[in-house]
């Protein structure tokens, strides 16, 4: 009996020590969850049922079931990435067939209209979107190269011709990418910061031989600082990048924009840029988007000193919303992961795999489309799941 008891004791002091062990190891911290392959494709085939419909339509739920080129065009990066080839041709038909317009371009916004018709939205819902259709593209060309069919390719040259022609502007000798057809005057240029996609235009680059599209990279890695530092409509900047912002044409100069709705805060346009900015460097390395990153050290001095980060910033740090957005979260991840890695790894442990739901094998099915995605494209970018099928190494395609 007493040898029993003292086996018992025994392995109770083990279970003890061993617990204490793990309360002070990083392992405590962690959340063990399945692989990030399995999130990843668990949460595509979770979010194909709550969000695309059997003609390949993505539905913005919170706005009436409308639907955007934007959703589409994430749609169908997240396809190609899983490698889901039958729902991306779903997405793709539906998007050539319903949005794109006869230059090729797509319309921003289509769903039921007040006389009960379907088509594009009144008061510009026809217009494009160049984020929208640089994704587009992007996806096309992506799509090319994974599943070795030149005509996927061959439909993106077209829409690169458009966005060429009708979605970037020459100011005083530098191109810039605008906001869409509709974003230039003889005064001015509408800028959503957001929409630069330098590993988009490295690409391009390589498959269009009739624009320069290497050209925007200085003009808008300059215009990502410059936009961070201005005081633009406030009395002071912290580094961030504005949602909407105006270049004056004769000059160059910086302005608050006056597009309808734009403003110079950093929320829900804004927040994706160190997203792109990180997967720029992840494809090709460029020590400008580490330099154009370590600007944005506001992030973390906000995360330690708050242990989170708010969903609107004004443009001079003054928080305008303290509500929590998973999309902020997933797109921060841009810059912590090169930036401040110690503290990516908590930060995608807490913030970003939080809102990831082990009973449904997806993300949180009460948040809309744009929170669902931009997790799915934060987790692919932490744990570098996003591949160039090899483009950064590649000649010209088509010439």
């Amino acid at each position: 009996m007493k040898k029993e008891l003292a086996l018992l004791l025994f392995f109770l002091v083990l279970i003890v020590l061993f617990y204490a062990i793990y309360r002070v190891s990083i392992y405590h911290q962690t959340v063990r969850i399945f692989s990030p392959y399995s999130i990843l494709t668990s949460s595509w085939d979770r979010y194909k049922v709550q969000f695309i419909n059997k003609n390949g339509r993505n539905l913005d739920h919170s706005q009436h079931d409308i639907t955007t080129s934007e959703g589409q065009s994430y749609a169908m990066l997240r396809a190609v990435w899983v490698d889901d080839k039958p729902t991306f041709d779903l997405i793709w038909n539906w998007t050539k067939n319903n949005l794109q317009r006869s230059d090729k371009l797509f319309g921003w916004k289509w769903g039921e209209r007040p006389d009960k018709s379907y088509g594009f939205m009144p008061n510009g819902g026809i217009n494009s979107a160049s984020d929208a259709d640089s994704d587009i593209a992007l996806a096309l060309i992506l799509a090319s190269s994974r599943w070795g069919d030149q005509t996927y390719q061959k439909q993106a040259i077209p829409i690169l011709n458009s966005i060429w022609d009708e979605e970037t502007v020459n100011i005083l000798g530098r191109r810039y990418l605008t906001a869409g057809n509709w974003a230039t005057t003889k005064v001015s240029a509408e800028i959503d910061p957001s929409y630069f996609a330098p590993y988009s235009w490295r690409i391009f680059s390589k498959v269009d031989s009739r624009h320069n599209w290497t050209s925007l990279l200085d003009p808008a890695f300059e215009l990502l600082k410059e936009s961070g530092s201005d005081n633009l409509d406030y009395g002071s900047a912290v580094g961030l990048p504005p949602d909407w912002l105006e270049i004056d044409r004769s000059n160059g100069s910086l302005h608050a924009p006056t597009v309808s709705n734009g403003t110079t805060n950093y929320s829900f346009d804004a927040m994706r840029i160190p997203w792109r900015i990180e997967l720029d460097y992840q494809w090709n390395h460029d020590p400008r988007d580490i330099n154009y990153l370590s600007t944005l050290s506001f992030l973390n001095k906000q995360y330690v000193a708050n242990k989170k980060l708010a969903s609107v910033y004004a443009h001079d740090g003054t928080i305008i919303s303290d509500t929590e957005s998973p999309a902020m979260y997933a797109t921060s991840l841009g810059f912590f992961i090169p930036i401040e890695p110690k503290t990516a790894q908590n930060f995608y442990q807490k913030k970003v795999l939080f809102f990831y739901s082990n009973s449904e094998n997806s993300f949180n099915n009460k948040l809309g489309y744009y929170d669902q995605n931009w997790l799915w494209f934060g987790t692919a970018l932490y744990n570098h799941f996003l591949s160039d099928f090899r483009f950064s190494n590649q000649s010209k395609l088509i010439l």
